[in-house]
């Protein structure tokens, strides 16, 4: 509102007003004043802090704006109070949080030691707006703080008056268009006279209010997020993720009214005048979503706000101490803690899911780790019975062979026939090499002897070497293992280049046993951001390119020999370009659910269009629909395994059977075999007698006239992304959703995971996910029977127990009578003297322990004579089982009751039960490979709201890794549907 004049009139309760055309002055600012500087004094520790500013005078309640139906309710102006921050007013302030639609901003100091001692007056209230008439900039430092035990005299920043009006604060960049109509309170100056000095004393800088609020037209303050200068020196793997801010969850209850955004802001003095930090604090509130401004860095992003307890009574500096304590604001706080709490929820941040082509704007990372060089060993293998010496790069190729003598690898003719030839082609590098022409009469098992040996030796390592060992490799993984993107810190994946070895490939691959040679770091392309330091290349060598391209998510890239494939370093899988990867994949299945009916009436309705490429079209699109195949590519004779897809069958890969039987046999991916016989529609059947008419052989392509660039064309038309591969994920998250309907709802937990179980292995089975049978699969088998009798024999001798506890059971319960089937007397023999020895391992483990202990304090050991002892004990434990056994007289301890009795064997036919689940499913899984649907074909919020819904604990189903990996769909309730 506005006067005549054109002034702006004050607010409504301000502690001020104009006159005379000059700006108003503050009032209620404590201070004794001399003619050449103001000075505001403080009160004695113990006293009332005062606030400087306009708002000193006013309750800490009224002047964060009590709210009525929505208002903002300010005071008049005859009412003035003393600033005090109470004990009961704590606690009011975050209760009044959730109501407040004005959002405020917090300054926190970092501990009593850690004020604002160190920013000028006027800073400290408009810290973080921009002013066309702001003299600081963001190359200034903070000036150094003096010694804590005298006065700090602090320079009060001057506000221009222009034209007699109230000077007032610029909208910040984070100010959202259009709340100027719901705001009306506005933001005060401090006018001083130029040259002039506030002084004040530490104790009250340590015990001032804790919150000073700087009004600000109800708008954010936006923070500036400045890296400490002796930070600048840290490697990247050990920086904090400073600065991070994640989004409120949205399974947080909101508030019916606008949320309050509340920011705490720390101030760490450094001694070498370093830039003060700010760190968010954890108990920032949420805000809507509606007002959160996109930034493509999302640096925005507001952390999750967990509700508070109601504290206890306390002053603020206690509370500054006690935030501290409880580990909110450290600033040495311990890494791990610091990234869970900094934590970025991307998939709550509008426009974060990974949409348009910029995939970042900052990257910062350290190259990659390339292998360390090969080190002689100097074994000499054998040709023609006598040992030959090798240079140390045919030595290597030497060393890769003997490894794998123990394996199927190389009774595969295509193995040593391409080993053999590469190893060849490396011994004529050097004249120093024998001549070698003859494979049949090498003999490299001296150099697998060496293996072995150096094997057993790292097992037989000591605690401290091993210690040693995993100290360097953590060291590796932290300067390699990470990633700066959008300033927030990301695990990377693969960051180690390939080592040289023996290439194996999948299945009947043509190039398997070839020399997979060492990458060189004039092979590899580093792509960074344009503003971070480039990583050095090893010493001697330099990189391929370096570029910083912001379209593409890999960090390296190069391309491997054997097969001139492009080998990328990408992010882990738990990070934020991966995940929003994942997200797209199932919301593009999802999408597809809406079109998937229009999609099957047209290519059933293309079935017997008269041309034919059309009509191979549609029933191809009828084998990636009805049996989630996937779609091939074509493929270099001799180059890759002769695997196919749907696009690329081949007429003997089929057999037909009237009256509309298909036979399928062939080779997919990873040559895993796909055999299937399926009931077709007639005209599909149809379709295909038609096209083998026109065949000359077996080995003819099906489809001819499709291939899978056409199909996915013509998908696209459909919907934009559309592809044959959409399909496979649509099929699998709902064949898997419609499975998990047949889940018990009264069931046990391990009943209804034995249902999970069975609905994933279904959808396996529709995607081919097969695996051989385990060459221990017999043995894990016996070992799960051999537990059920254990707890049988448990059963046993708790039903003894109670028959000996009340002899008249017998006729009331015959069934404690009667015997536990599988427990054979030779049996049960043979399970107390495995009794019997493991009790006797336990023994002589624990009494090696206790003289080592003795011997390390000094102290005599204990005699053999002890341990004698005690082994003879166990011995006469076994004579006592075998007893109780045969007379069914048990020895029962005071303690036993027949209802104590009875609960355990409640608990062991839980136990049993459980076992036989485990048993059943493994026997039902042992050809079938669940992982690989269960991550990649299977939309995981499927899984989380079927965990919600059947109260089934989320890490029974997902491992931690998996939980990582899709943190971004652990947000959904029960009753989400794909």
């Amino acid at each position: 509102m506005t006067k005549p004049n054109g002034k702006k009139a004050p607010t409504r309760g301000a502690k001020s007003t104009e006159s005379n055309g000059k700006s108003a002055s503050v009032k209620h600012i404590r201070t004794n004043v001399n003619k050449r500087s103001p000075v505001v004094k403080t009160e004695p520790e113990g006293k009332k802090a005062e606030v400087s500013g306009s708002e000193s005078d006013v309750p800490i309640r009224e002047r964060l704006g009590a709210t009525s139906n929505g208002k903002r309710v300010t005071r008049s102006n005859g009412q003035t109070k003393e600033a005090t921050i109470k004990k009961e007013e704590a606690s009011d302030f975050e209760d009044q949080q959730t109501r407040r639609k004005t959002k405020k901003k917090i300054l926190l100091p970092d501990s009593e030691e850690d004020s604002d001692s160190d920013v000028p007056i006027a800073k400290r209230i408009t810290k973080g707006t921009k002013s066309s008439n702001s003299l600081s900039s963001k190359g200034k430092q903070q000036k150094d703080s003096s010694s804590s035990s005298s006065k700090q005299t602090i320079p009060v920043k001057k506000e221009p008056v222009v034209d007699g009006k109230k000077a007032k604060r610029k909208r910040t960049d984070s100010d959202s268009e259009g709340d100027d109509s719901t705001k009306t309170t506005q933001n005060k100056t401090i006018k001083t006279e130029p040259d002039k000095d506030v002084e004040m004393k530490d104790a009250e800088l340590e015990n001032e209010s804790v919150k000073k609020l700087g009004k600000t037209n109800g708008k954010k303050l936006a923070v500036k997020e400045e890296l400490s200068d002796s930070e600048s020196d840290v490697p990247l793997g050990k920086r904090g993720n400073k600065g991070k801010k994640s989004a409120p969850s949205k399974r947080t209850t909101r508030a019916n009214t606008a949320n309050v955004q509340v920011k705490q802001e720390n101030k760490t003095p450094k001694a070498n005048d370093a830039k003060a930090k700010r760190k968010r604090n954890e108990s920032d509130s949420e805000f809507d979503d509606k007002k959160r401004p996109a930034k493509s860095a999302a640096k925005n992003a507001v952390k999750k706000a967990s509700p508070q307890k109601k504290k206890k009574k306390e002053d603020p500096a206690e509370k500054v101490m006690s935030e501290k304590k409880k580990g909110k604001q450290k600033v040495a706080k311990e890494e791990s803690d610091e990234e869970e709490d900094e934590e970025y929820r991307w998939w709550e941040v509008e426009n974060a899911k990974g949409d348009g082509t910029v995939k970042w704007n900052t990257l910062e990372h350290n190259g990659v780790y390339f292998p360390p060089e090969y080190v002689p060993h100097n074994v000499k293998m054998k040709y023609n019975g006598k040992d030959v010496h090798l240079e140390p790069e045919a030595e290597e190729v030497a060393t890769f062979y003997a490894a794998a003598l123990n394996t199927e690898h190389v009774e595969n003719p295509t193995f040593n026939e391409n080993f053999f030839r590469d190893f060849k082609m490396v011994l004529a590098k050097s004249n120093k090499n024998p001549p070698i022409e003859d494979f049949t009469k090498c003999d490299f098992t001296p150099i697998l002897e060496h293996l072995e040996r150096e094997k057993e030796r790292k097992k037989a390592m000591s605690k401290e070497e091993k210690q040693k060992l995993k100290e360097e490799k953590l060291q590796l993984e932290e300067k390699y293992g990470f990633c700066y993107l959008d300033g927030r810190k990301q695990k990377v994946g693969n960051f180690r280049i390939e080592p040289p070895s023996l290439f194996r490939g999948r299945g009947k691959h043509p190039k398997t046993g070839s020399l997979k040679l060492r990458v060189q770091p004039e092979q590899v392309t580093i792509n960074i951001g344009k503003e971070a330091k480039v990583p050095e290349p090893p010493a001697g060598h330099s990189w391929n390119k370096v570029i910083h391209d912001n379209t593409v998510t890999w960090l390296a890239t190069w391309k491997e020999n054997v097969n001139e494939n492009i080998k990328y370093v990408f992010l882990a899988a738990n990070s934020t370009l991966k995940g929003q990867s994942d997200y797209k994949k199932f919301e593009k299945a999802r999408e597809l659910k809406d079109i998937v009916s229009k999609i099957r009436q047209d290519y059933n309705g293309d079935m017997n269009n008269k041309i034919t490429a059309v009509r191979q079209r549609a029933t191809a699109m009828y084998f990636i629909d009805r049996l989630a195949l996937r779609a091939g590519n074509e493929k270099k004779e001799g180059e890759e395994a002769d695997t196919v897809g749907c696009c690329s069958l081949r007429f003997e890969h089929i057999k037909l059977e009237q009256p509309n039987i298909v036979h399928f046999d062939f080779l997919g991916k990873d040559s895993i075999r796909y055999q299937n016989t399926v009931t077709v529609e007639a005209q599909v059947f149809k379709n295909l007698k038609v096209f083998q008419k026109h065949k000359e052989s077996d080995k003819d392509q099906l489809f001819d006239r499709v291939n899978t660039q056409e199909l996915n064309k013509h998908l696209s038309s459909y919907m934009e992304g559309l592809t044959a591969k959409v399909f496979r994920t649509y099929n699998a998250s709902y064949t898997f959703q419609e499975q998990l309907k047949n889940t018990p709802v009264d069931g046990s937990v391990n009943e209804k995971i034995l249902a999970y179980n069975r609905a994933n292995r279904e959808v396996a089975i529709l995607c081919n996910h097969q695996r051989t049978v385990s060459k221990t699969f017999d043995n894990q088998m016996n070992r799960i029977e051999d537990k059920i009798r254990a707890l049988k024999y448990q059963k046993m001798r708790l039903k003894k127990t109670m028959l000996t506890l009340d002899p008249k059971l017998k006729k009331k319960r015959p069934e404690l009578d009667e015997p536990e089937s599988d427990l054979g007397e030779e049996w049960c023999e043979e399970y107390e003297k495995h009794l019997e020895e493991k009790e006797k391992e336990r023994l002589r483990k624990k009494f090696e322990k206790e003289n080592e202990k003795r011997k390390s304090e000094n102290k005599k050991p204990l005699p053999v004579s002890e341990l004698n002892e005690q082994l003879k004990e166990a011995e006469e434990k076994t004579k006592q089982l075998a007893k109780e056994r045969k007379t069914g007289k048990m020895e029962v301890k005071k303690s036993q009751t027949v209802e104590k009795v009875e609960a355990q064997i409640e608990k062991v036919d839980e136990r049993i039960k459980a076992t036989n689940l485990t048993k059943v499913e493994k026997e039902e899984n042992k050809t079938t490979a669940l992982g690989t649907s269960k991550i990649n074909y299977i939309d995981p919020r499927i899984s989380a709201a079927w965990c919600y819904k059947h109260d089934v604990p989320i890490d029974k189903i997902f491992n931690k890794s998996l939980r990582d990996k899709f943190k971004w769909a652990m947000e959904v309730d029960k009753d989400w549907k794909f």
